[in-house]
């Protein structure tokens, strides 16, 4: 899980950065502290967080103008507002915030926070990518297909095409259970996806057309009838 804090009170920030880590210290939490918005929005450009804890009264920016931003970058971004003065929380349905946490923060209530980000991640399985212009959390539902690219990978998912470097065989022994099934040497297909077959070849949302391997079709045609059975249920 991916935390930002963000308060320009650096007191504040490493107060809470203390209570995260000592309350979680057997969870793979990584934290960002954060003291002026700008920062926070440069970096979340880059790298997304799951969680951010986001003042609203900080001189440069305030936390209202960069939660709204913070939107326009992501839609799925749990956004926290921490604040002395709750007649702000009105504002906070326009950015669709999770909560707010009056100042200091209870640690029963940031734990709480985080337990409910961590069960609602756990309802929607996601992948970590690492492309050249930064980290991205897809959606296993979202993807379509991954791609063989010599070196590289393509993944081809619902919103846009992501380039990272790997090897195909590492994703279909990390997805394998999850509703992909690998096809041909360079394709791994999400099984959810697949809307026809004609001959050797598959469609695929979006409309794309992959070959399906000759060694592959018998156990391809098996997955994808149990995969069918198993989504009727």
């Amino acid at each position: 899980m991916r935390i930002a804090l963000c308060d320009d009170e650096p007191k504040t920030a490493e107060g809470l950065n203390s209570m995260i880590e000592n309350a979680f210290k057997s969870l793979d939490i990584l934290i960002d502290v954060f003291t002026d918005g700008n920062e926070l929005l440069h970096r979340f450009a880059q790298k997304s967080y799951d969680i951010v804890f986001l003042d609203i009264e900080m001189p440069a920016i305030d936390g209202l103008t960069v939660a709204r931003k913070l939107r326009d970058i992501s839609a799925e971004v749990f956004i926290v507002f921490l604040t002395s003065h709750m007649e702000y929380a009105i504002k906070g349905y326009e950015v669709n915030a999770l909560r707010y946490l009056t100042k200091p923060p209870v640690k029963e209530k940031v734990c709480e926070i985080i337990e409910h980000v961590r069960k609602k991640q756990a309802e929607e399985k996601t992948l970590w990518v690492k492309t050249g212009d930064g980290e991205y959390k897809l959606k296993l539902s979202d993807i379509i297909y991954i791609e063989a690219l010599n070196q590289k990978m393509m993944i081809h998912t619902l919103s846009g095409n992501y380039e990272i470097w790997g090897k195909l065989s590492d994703y279909e022994d990390k997805l394998g259970g999850e509703g992909f099934f690998r096809i041909h040497r360079s394709f791994l297909v999400s099984l959810s996806t697949v809307s026809g077959i004609k001959g050797q070849y598959i469609k695929v949302a979006g409309g794309d057309e992959l070959p399906v391997g000759r060694t592959k079709e018998k156990e391809f045609r098996a997955a994808l009838v149990a995969f069918a059975d198993k989504e009727a249920f």
